[in-house]
């Protein structure tokens, strides 16, 4: 099996149309991009913390990783307004589905008890969000230089209209849902 892109291309794309009976191509619903974001509580604090999560992202996405700053200020959390709270990344194109090829054939099966991925996560149009515990699922990460385990969400977006279409298309991608 070669990229992603030319699975998309070569089986899923027609495997959808005749599913969902789409008259043309262009009806079909494609993976627009791959948003990951890692939330650092202590990064308001302490600088070192944001540095690591923005190396980690780096090194799993292949690609530079933004800063995010709060946009407003949260007494209860002791967060203030433009302080760092967060790293975050977009891929698209080709990088994104070499992120995706990883995350289904590599990252997931490495996850201790996985039984797989929800069914649920998906917003009402198309788009879907997963949750991941730890960073360590990803092989580029080393143990012993890690400092702090931390989790991450990751977001795939879609042009899908509905639900089931994109649920269709990311199991098409061999996303591994939960029976």
């Amino acid at each position: 099996m070669s990229t992603f892109k030319e699975l998309y291309n070569k089986e899923i794309v027609p495997a959808l149309m005749k599913q969902f009976n789409y008259k043309s191509v262009m009806e079909v619903p494609k993976l627009e991009k791959i948003v990951i974001n890692i939330g650092v509580g202590e990064g308001h604090t302490d600088e070192k913390y944001i540095d690591a999560a923005l190396q980690d992202l780096e090194v799993i996405t292949g690609q530079k990783a933004v800063v995010t700053k709060a946009r407003k200020s949260i007494a209860g959390f002791k967060i203030r307004e433009g302080q760092p709270i967060g790293v975050k990344t977009t891929l698209r194109g080709e990088k994104m589905y070499i992120f995706l090829e990883k995350l289904v054939k590599v990252a997931l099966p490495r996850v201790r008890d996985f039984r797989g991925v929800s069914k649920t996560a998906f917003d009402g149009h198309g788009n879907y969000t997963l949750g991941i515990k730890e960073q360590l699922i990803f092989p580029e990460i080393e143990y012993d230089n890690i400092l702090k385990i931390r989790g991450m969400d990751i977001v795939f977006v879609t042009t899908a209209k509905s639900n089931d279409e994109a649920r269709a298309l990311l199991a098409e991608f061999k996303m591994p849902f939960k029976r």
